[in-house]
């Protein structure tokens, strides 16, 4: 295929995508005002609670048959990966440009968490729509697609609300004793608790008396260890942690592994296939839904202002060069290591983890702790403009790619006289005769 053909292929999710979100957007203004504030908090919490979680199950369950879960080991790993260059990278970023301290983990949580969820689920599967896509046959094309990026989208949402969530909870503090208003609910709700974490670390501390010093050398090391573990646990929010996306996630996985679950839930003959198929129709309503309030909340940002340049340019440079850049290094250690099998779908899906803007749900996350939401509206609203011609270009030459990688491989096979030459000449033409 020619960069042309790749180009357009790329460019028709990214389309269907940008239009969508119009949509969204438009059903958001103020003189139409169908998809109002309160409006948009509803559709948030259905698209939460319900379609999202039903989207990262059906697509691991359904994929489950095809693929083996546990092959998929890669996927959590590069993602860990993106997590922490892109906060490494996002760390430099706010001191270079001198960012104000409440902002930290905003920045650094938008250079890190990448949206893993609503974009990759209709790139893939429009690509693989495709008659020329380099992916080989739609319908199989489309099965093990979801199956790669419901597992993305569920460990994404794993990272976002355990680590985004809480490094943002933890730069939170405007000034020195000022926190934001739901940590200082959370205060007030387990005040007792703070207070027992406060005595436990006193306790830990020595004093100047010398009296105090000995009965703390007295000690063990295990119940130190044991009381700080205790004292991080209740620091700890699980229930942020286990959210319903998370719960999801682990379902389709348990479900996906265990053979005779499957042989209940899965398949034409199965006995209770119609709870697969409820849950299938549930996730089907995620898409355009997750797409429509994607476009409204860009609203704000494009209505506001106050993020210098700097800091603008610096997120936009993290996300769309240097972490792409380190995704395709990533791949090729991977691939050489035998790591990631031989599948080029599989090596797309953990490219494109590296190449998405950042996550709307941090968006959210800046909505509970009430910091930064305007800040964030204008990163998000620019990165998402850029990422309609930076995720065009990178899908464009992360196929390029993969096209020349099986072109690499055919080649060493012909070389060693596994392929016919009747097959070489159907897959790849006459040129190829020449090289082998």
């Amino acid at each position: 295929m020619s960069i042309e053909e790749l180009f357009m292929l790329a460019l028709m999710p990214v389309l269907k995508t940008l239009l969508i979100a119009v949509v969204g957007l438009f059903l958001a203004l103020d003189r139409v005002s169908i998809l109002t504030a309160e409006g948009r908090h509803h559709l948030n919490n259905l698209v939460f609670y319900v379609f999202f979680p039903a989207l990262c199950a059906s697509g691991l369950i359904s994929s489950s048959t095809a693929t083996g879960i546990f092959s998929l080991w890669f996927i959590p790993v590069s993602i860990l990966i993106t997590f922490l260059v892109g906060s490494a990278l996002g760390w430099i970023l706010v001191k270079i440009t001198r960012t104000p301290q409440h902002l930290h983990g905003l920045v650094i949580g938008c250079c890190a968490g990448g949206n893993m969820g609503n974009l990759p689920v209709i790139i893939i599967p429009a690509i693989c729509a495709e008659k020329n896509n380099p992916f080989g046959d739609s319908s199989t094309c489309s099965l093990n697609g979801m199956g790669y990026v419901s597992l993305s989208m569920g460990i994404g949402a794993i990272g976002v609300w355990s680590y985004v969530y809480n490094i943002i909870r933890a730069y939170g503090k405007k000034e020195e004793g000022d926190v934001s208003a739901y940590s200082r609910l959370r205060e007030n709700k387990h005040g007792e608790t703070s207070k027992h974490s406060l005595d436990t670390r006193r306790a830990l501390l020595p004093s100047s008396n010398s009296k105090d010093n000995e009965s703390s050398a007295q000690v063990s090391i295990p119940t130190v260890i044991e009381k700080k573990v205790k004292s991080l646990v209740e620091y700890i929010d699980l229930s942020v942690v286990f959210r319903p996306p998370t719960i999801a996630t682990i379902v389709g996985i348990i479900i996906a592994s265990v053979s005779p679950i499957q042989d209940i839930l899965v398949g034409s003959g199965a006995p209770l296939r119609f709870i697969e198929s409820s849950v299938v129709l549930l996730g089907e309503a995620a898409i355009p839904s997750m797409t429509i309030i994607m476009g409204a909340n860009l609203l704000r940002g494009f209505k506001r202002s106050g993020v210098g340049i700097s800091l603008l340019f610096g997120i936009i440079v993290v996300r769309f060069i240097i972490l792409p850049i380190v995704g395709v290094g990533v791949i090729t250690v991977a691939k050489n290591l035998g790591m990631v099998g031989s599948d080029p779908l599989y090596h797309f899906v953990i490219l494109l983890q590296y190449a998405v803007p950042p996550a709307m749900a941090i968006g959210t996350i800046t909505q509970l702790f009430e910091i930064g939401e305007t800040e964030c509206s204008v990163i998000m609203f620019w990165n998402y403009a850029v990422a309609s011609v930076a995720l065009t270009l990178w899908c464009t030459y992360f196929m390029r790619l993969q096209i020349q990688a099986m072109k690499i491989d055919l080649l060493k096979k012909c070389k060693l006289g596994l392929v016919a030459w009747s097959s070489l000449r159907l897959s790849l033409g006459g040129g190829m005769e020449a090289a082998c």
